[in-house]
């Protein structure tokens, strides 16, 4: 059986991806016992079931922008906040940062090991991008 928490071919060696709803509880679990919070403490300020939060945690409903605010405002973040948090974990999972300086530091070390002389298009192929 799929993992509910991602989405996309996966069993055919490709590589799934995380659903947002999944992420975003992720933070909020996250967030809730960096402070030291239960479930039932958040649950009463945000206004929403324990059992409710606790699937939000979980990946496994999709909360409304609305619902998302007031779990946010129940923990004393800001939307905006979560939103960042979770898009770094979807950076961080999934999309690794090259930093070009290093990666020509590394080439050169490649073509000081390997020589000049080295012939392109010989299977060696890279990419950098940079935003």
């Amino acid at each position: 059986m799929s993992d509910p928490t991602v989405i996309g071919p996966g069993a055919r060696g490709e590589r799934s991806r995380p659903l947002l709803r999944t992420t975003l509880g992720d933070v909020l679990r996250r967030t809730r016992r960096e402070q030291g919070r239960t479930l039932a403490d958040v649950a009463r300020v945000a206004k929403v079931s324990v059992p409710y939060l606790s699937e939000v945690e979980r990946g496994r409903k999709e909360a409304s922008s609305e619902v998302l605010g007031a779990i946010c405002d129940a923990l004393r973040m800001e939307l905006s906040d979560l939103l960042v948090e979770a898009g770094r974990d979807l950076v961080d999972r999934h999309a690794p940062v090259v930093r070009l300086d290093v990666a020509r530091l590394d080439l050169a070390r490649l073509q000081a090991i390997r020589g000049p002389s080295q012939p392109r298009g010989s299977g060696d192929a890279r990419c950098l991008l940079a935003a």
